[in-house]
C-alpha cells in the first residue's frame, strides 16, 4: 500500500465500512489478483491509474448532472 496511493485509498475505504484488518488486506489482496490477471489477459501494462480510476477519481453526483 505505500506505493500505491490507489491501493491505500481502497484499503481505507474499506476499513471506513467497518471492515476488519484482515478482511480489507484480503479484498485488497483479491483487488490485485483482478488486475494483474487483466493485464496478463490483455497483455497490457500495470497503469495505476487506469487500475484505480474508480477509486482515486470519484464520479460526479448524477443529481448535479439532472438539474444541470
Amino acid at each position: 500500500m505505500r506505493g500505491s496511493a490507489g491501493a491505500k485509498a481502497y484499503y481505507q475505504q474499506l476499513r471506513a465500512r467497518e471492515m476488519g484488518h484482515q478482511a480489507s488486506l484480503r479484498q485488497l489482496a483479491n483487488r490485485w489478483v483482478r488486475i494483474l490477471h487483466g493485464c496478463l489477459k490483455t497483455g497490457t501494462r500495470y497503469d495505476e491509474h487506469t487500475a484505480w480510476a474508480h477509486i482515486l477519481e470519484p464520479s460526479p453526483d448524477p443529481a448535479l448532472e439532472v438539474a444541470a
